[in-house]
């Protein structure tokens, strides 16, 4: 009885730590499983945000540019430029140098539409046509009359035309006093007129040193070709054309065989500063100035001021050129966006500034662009 009551004290006290041995077990494999099933949750949000980077890279036109990208350009010095326009958005490249250092463009001469008009006009104007005629004897005018005159009064005024030419003669000499006076006068020049000569001297030097001092200016450069900018919608397009040999405006340029052999698409990503929505410029003028978007007009300003050196686009110039209404409403949006009192003024000043006629100016200006691109894949 005794053997049998220590055995079943034994086995019951060794069932509680089986018990509790099986409880740990599925407690550390309820753990595992919970760590798991945070990893899996942890790489899920890490994907989401990897998801969540792409779309927004994708809306703002790619991702950020590299370093070693940043350098390329910064060695080079070009840089590649977006721009939106009605027809699509497109790249190209600009740069910025010395107006010594540029050859500018050659511009196509746009054909006379009228020239046939002109030529008929310049046909019936020209009386100095030479015109051959057969029998031309016949419309030969007669020889008109001389009037003849008897011959001793012509012998009369023969003889008094000599008589008046021997007196004329002798009034015309000069006296030997005469002659040493005017020899005198002739070797003391006027003290007044050599005066005058050397400040006349003086004064073309001056205006020689001038126009010798004046400095060269930074200007812009595209990548164009007699007057057309080369725009390419996608950027491999761009990088394929840049590593051929086609003539455009930019082989003038000392970096562009070194820009050749460096270019990569992935490298080819427009900083924030060069991206121009022409696009939204007129609407956004059509909104009134409470609307107004001060960046994108400024901006838009910039890159047209640009585009119409470059590309020699005369009334895009004289549109935007100082004292206009558009360089007026730039100015204003300059110094509103400034703030203090200047900006106060300057919010007035807008105020007067007509948007829709605003908007036709810039209509015009932005269509004279569009029809200077050469869109290109």
């Amino acid at each position: 009885m005794a053997r049998q009551s220590s055995q079943s004290s034994r086995s019951a006290s060794s069932r509680p730590a089986k018990k509790a041995e099986q409880v740990e077990e599925e407690v550390d494999a309820l753990d595992a499983v919970e760590d798991v099933d945070a990893d899996d949750a942890d790489d899920a949000e890490v994907e989401a945000d990897l998801d969540d980077d792409a779309d927004f890279d994708e809306e703002d036109g790619g991702s950020e540019r590299s370093a070693q990208a940043d350098a390329m350009w910064s060695d080079v010095k070009i840089e590649p430029v977006e721009i939106a326009l009605p027809k699509g958005v497109g790249y190209t490249l600009r740069a910025y140098r010395l107006s010594t250092e540029l050859t500018p463009t050659e511009v196509e001469e746009e054909e006379d539409e009228f020239a046939v008009l002109h030529r008929r006009a310049a046909e019936d104007e020209d009386d100095d046509r030479v015109v051959i005629l057969e029998n031309a004897e016949l419309f030969e005018d007669e020889p008109e009359p001389v009037a003849t005159e008897p011959a001793a009064k012509k012998r009369k005024k023969t003889a008094d035309k000599d008589d008046d030419a021997d007196e004329a003669d002798e009034v015309d000499k000069p006296k030997a006093s005469d002659k040493s006076e005017e020899s005198d006068e002739d070797e003391e020049p006027d003290e007044d007129e050599e005066s005058d000569e050397a400040e006349d001297a003086e004064d073309e030097e001056d205006e020689e040193e001038e126009e010798e001092e004046e400095e060269p200016e930074e200007v812009p450069a595209f990548l164009s070709h007699r007057g057309k900018l080369l725009l390419f919608r996608s950027v491999e397009g761009l990088v394929e054309f840049v590593k051929s040999d086609a003539e455009h405006d930019m082989v003038q340029l000392d970096t562009w065989s070194s820009l050749q052999s460096r270019i990569t698409a992935s490298a080819v990503v427009p900083t924030e500063e060069n991206r121009y929505e022409l696009d939204l410029v007129v609407e956004n003028l059509r909104g009134g100035q409470d609307a107004w978007d001060t960046d994108l007009l400024l901006a838009a300003g910039e890159a047209a001021r640009d585009l119409a050196y470059a590309l020699r686009l005369e009334p895009v110039r004289t549109a935007l050129n100082a004292g206009s209404p558009l360089d007026d409403l730039d100015e204003g949006l300059r110094a509103a966006a400034a703030g203090g009192v200047s900006g106060f003024f300057a919010k007035r000043r807008l105020k007067k500034i007509g948007a829709q006629q605003a908007a036709l100016g810039w209509r015009t200006i932005i269509g004279k662009i569009s029809a200077a691109v050469d869109w290109r894949d």
